[in-house]
């Protein structure tokens, strides 16, 4: 596999995976391999659609632990679909991966993929509003980082014109975002069903949160038990090892 500058392959150390990154673009974090680990009760032969795909890292990391029929990765930035497709190319996964480089307000109406037609959708979202935050110079960290080309509300209103009745979303996203969240997913009627908080430490605030809905579903949410990364500093914790099979 014939790399671009500043470009190198990652192992994901997980059934032989591996990824290409672009070391000064926006790399995967912790955050993408937790949402892969908390969505992997998918049903095997389910089709999965990746909202805001990035290098494809969530698709190739379920490839392996759910056994999809099919995995449709949403990705606005040229640049950065390219490294996905090509990632994909590189674990041989080109008959399950496709890689649709388009805006996610353009998937209905030029007809990409059809309403009512997936049975899951992962998202990994600009987790800071517009003029909100520290703006990065980059223009690819920009966009994954902020909701400059698409609002959390345009996510879950794609999502929610994918799915079909019963089908599952799986969001990671900030906690201080939960109110956001949980409002706009029953907005449009994908009933929240599992949140788990995330924290770095026992000693610190929870910092992000795993959550799932059904569209159409009956109201009943489980909050399941915290996540903590760090068992002491520098230290992963026993959950998260087994995560990275370490």
């Amino acid at each position: 596999m014939e790399l671009k500058e500043n470009e190198r392959i990652d192992d994901l150390e997980f059934k032989n995976l591996k990824i290409i990154q672009n070391k000064d673009g926006f790399c995967f974090g912790i955050d993408s391999v937790l949402l892969s680990e908390f969505a992997k009760e998918i049903k095997h032969d389910s089709i999965i659609v990746d909202i805001g795909t990035g290098n494809g890292i969530i698709g190739i990391l379920l490839s392996a632990k759910s056994n999809p029929k099919k995995i449709y990765g949403i990705e606005i930035q040229e640049e950065i679909a390219d490294i996905a497709k090509r990632s994909i190319q590189l674990n041989n996964l080109q008959n399950k991966f496709k890689i649709i480089n388009d805006d996610i307000k353009n998937v209905i109406d030029k007809r990409l993929l059809e309403k009512n037609s997936i049975d899951v959708i992962t998202i990994n979202p600009p987790y800071k509003e517009k003029n909100t935050g520290i703006i990065n110079e980059d223009s690819s960290k920009i966009i994954a980082r902020h909701e400059t080309t698409a609002t959390l509300k345009d996510f879950i209103e794609c999502s929610a014109k994918l799915l079909k009745d019963k089908g599952e979303i799986y969001m990671v996203h900030k906690a201080e975002r939960i109110v956001d969240i949980i409002y706009l997913m029953r907005e449009y009627k994908l009933e929240p069903k599992r949140i788990r908080f995330i924290y770095s430490n026992k000693h610190k605030e929870a910092n992000l949160i795993l959550v799932k809905g059904i569209k159409g579903g009956k109201k009943f949410l489980k909050v399941e038990k915290p996540l903590y990364i760090y068992e002491k500093e520098g230290e992963y914790s026993e959950e998260i090892k087994k995560i990275y099979n370490k």
